[in-house]
């Protein structure tokens, strides 16, 4: 009686799981799925933020997660799940995520409609 519990909760739980409107772009979906076969890794997710931070005010956290919270939105990108909690949902709408790899610039960049402005060196916005 309990398993069938356990199942049940699951199941309302994956229902009720809203989604989000952050753009994950092929090249970063690849380069995500590399990192978690080098981890070893297939339980993570890419989990992205917007936080108090910065010279600007907010900053965005990207980072690897295996939990998913109350209230996560969540999109699958051909087998890689992006989430985004409900606080930054908002701030994220339209936003789209790449991977650049260049001889000046390697890591994750985040376009966002949504940033009125941000500060000299780009790590952060309002």
């Amino acid at each position: 009686m309990s398993t069938a519990t356990n199942e049940n909760i699951t199941e309302t739980t994956s229902a009720e799981l809203a989604t989000h409107e952050v753009k994950l772009t092929d090249v970063a979906a690849g380069k995500v799925r590399s990192l978690l076969e080098q981890e070893g890794r297939t339980d993570l997710r890419l989990r992205v933020a917007v936080q108090p931070g910065g010279c600007s005010g907010l900053i965005y956290q990207l980072y690897f997660d295996e939990r998913l919270l109350d209230g996560d939105a969540v999109r699958d990108y051909d087998g890689v799940e992006v989430v985004v909690d409900k606080m930054s949902v908002p701030y994220l709408s339209g936003a789209s995520i790449d991977f650049e790899d260049t001889i000046s610039k390697q890591g994750f960049t985040i376009d966002n409609p949504n940033a009125g402005g941000s500060c000299a060196c780009g790590d952060s916005f309002h």
